[in-house]
């Protein structure tokens, strides 16, 4: 999906209409408390994955004082990040290592009947996808929002067989 970008540099808000339906999950939600003379002044963050089964797939990260309107923010930032994941018979193309700071997330196509093995965080943004049958283990840090993003370094890391001849100009046929 190509954007383009306004004066100041930012990618515009898409249109809510140019979407189709998306499934929404909201991977975490953190409370925080500022101190103030009054009390405790809370304010809410909420880490959302939003996809179409079809392959299309965008995480998002939103903050405000109360959860829904955290979560309306997330779901607005996932809309602006959104990017196709190859699928191949209900599974990805190729095993994929994904990284994000000192968390691992390794991904394995799977035989037809296998389903989704994989963590609360890998298997919302793997779900999301549409992908049917992944094997998944994480490595090192297990912090929600780390494991999201590894798990979607990996995912973007995939290609097809024809994508992968195409970028080395061989010829499948």
């Amino acid at each position: 999906m190509a954007y383009r970008k306004d004066s100041r540099g930012r990618k515009p808000e898409p249109d809510e209409d140019a979407y189709p339906e998306f499934l929404e999950t909201v991977v975490k939600i953190n409370r925080c408390a500022k101190v103030h003379k009054g009390g405790r002044k809370f304010s809410f963050s909420a880490l959302v994955v939003i996809g179409d089964l079809d392959g299309n797939i965008g995480v998002g990260f939103g903050k405000a004082n109360e959860v829904p309107l955290s979560v309306e923010k997330g779901v607005k930032d996932a809309r602006k990040n959104l990017f196709k994941v190859p699928i191949v018979n209900d599974t990805i193309p190729h095993r994929v290592e994904g990284r994000f700071c000192s968390t691992k997330v390794l991904l394995l196509p799977a035989s037809p009947g296998t389903g989704v093995i994989a963590g609360a965080a890998v298997r919302a943004v793997v779900e999301a996808t549409g992908i049917k049958n992944i094997l998944s283990k994480t490595f090192g840090s297990t912090n929600s929002s780390n494991v999201v993003k590894a798990a979607i370094n990996g995912l973007k890391q995939l290609k097809t067989r024809e994508q992968a001849a195409q970028l080395r100009g061989v010829d499948l046929g």
